[in-house]
């Protein structure tokens, strides 16, 4: 796109407390049945309004159709077994049931493509739809049937790259592919986690993304934070490969992290998706917050390469709190702009 500094939201926006609980992370629906699912086409055009409002000029679907940014995508899967739950360790930080799989992976039909095509048609404006990367469908399952991390991760990049090709063709400009397991599991996302990317993108003509965060701001995961240390370096494991790699797009955490800025250094030549917004706090930046975030970047990353976002999702935010952080987002980013206009003169 033609726009200098094009701003994105990185995932979920909150959802109407007609539809979900609010200011609840992967709540359960309020409605059922027809009324669910025209519930779900009303949100979609609410976070499509919202993101216009805010000045946000890559839109997405604020994942207003899912519950869970992996699981839902799951959940459509055949030979995975959500009666039969077990407890695992989610990315070494917390333990939650899952379910199990239980025979042959398969995708009988698209997931997500019916609502990509009813987002295309809410705007003119470049649209982005994100996916579960491979690494994190596995960490987020128990295997009973494969009894191979890798295996399994193949089987999943393949029925990724099949719903991903069924969504360029729906007309997605940017598919978004999240993988915070590359922040923990740094053997396996060497060994066959980027290859297992590659193949999920693989034949695309449509831009992608990887999406390395560290994680919503719920308490297991603040609390991993604390444990980091004062620089938080997990992305010099996965940015030298990445560089290297077909992926079109990087996305990272920075807004009040710990994260060295100087690590961008090591995907140049990529696009940098820089995560400007905080989203495990509910203060709302100001607008010269965001600028000066995107300044720093700019050392690292050319310009023309870089799209300001948010960490992650903003889910469990109160509504009115995520609306402030889009147009802090906007705001900053604009700053930026004319600042880098007046250079140009």
């Amino acid at each position: 796109m033609s726009t200098l500094l094009p701003t994105s939201i990185v995932g979920s926006l909150p959802k109407p407390s007609w539809l979900a609980t609010p200011e609840t992370l992967w709540s359960p629906w309020t409605l059922e049945g027809d009324a669910l699912a025209e519930g779900k086409q009303d949100a979609l055009r609410i976070a499509v309004q919202e993101q216009r409002r805010g000045g946000i000029d890559i839109i997405s679907d604020g994942e207003q159709t899912r519950q869970h940014f992996v699981t839902t995508f799951i959940e459509h899967l055949s030979g995975v077994d959500f009666e039969q739950r077990e407890t695992v360790r989610i990315r070494d930080r917390y333990d939650a049931s899952v379910p199990t799989v239980v025979g042959a992976v398969s995708r009988e039909r698209p997931v997500f493509v019916e609502d990509a095509k009813f987002l295309r048609q809410q705007t003119d404006q470049p649209i982005k739809w994100a996916l579960p990367g491979p690494m994190t469908m596995i960490d987020t399952l128990y295997d009973r049937h494969y009894k191979s991390r890798e295996n399994l991760a193949w089987e999943f990049a393949t029925i990724l790259n099949q719903e991903a090709r069924e969504l360029e063709a729906a007309g997605v400009d940017i598919i978004q592919f999240d993988e915070p397991s590359f922040n923990v599991f740094f053997d396996e996302m060497k060994d066959w986690g980027v290859a297992a990317l590659e193949r999920a993108a693989e034949g695309l003509r449509a831009e992608t993304a990887v999406h390395i965060c560290y994680g919503y701001g719920i308490k297991a995961n603040t609390d991993w934070k604390a444990t980091l240390g004062s620089e938080w370096r997990q992305y010099e494991e996965s940015f030298p490969l990445l560089q290297q790699s077909a992926i079109d797009i990087v996305s990272l955490e920075c807004q009040h992290s710990h994260v060295p800025m100087e690590l961008i250094e090591l995907i140049r030549g990529k696009k940098v998706m820089l995560g400007a917004i905080d989203v495990a706090s509910e203060t709302i930046e100001s607008p010269e917050e965001v600028a000066d975030t995107l300044r720093k970047a700019l050392q690292f990353v050319d310009a023309d390469k870089l799209i300001p976002s948010t960490n992650c999702g903003m889910a469990p935010l109160p509504r009115h709190v995520a609306r402030g952080k889009l147009g802090a987002l906007s705001a900053g980013a604009d700053i930026v702009r004319q600042e880098l206009a007046g250079q140009a003169r």
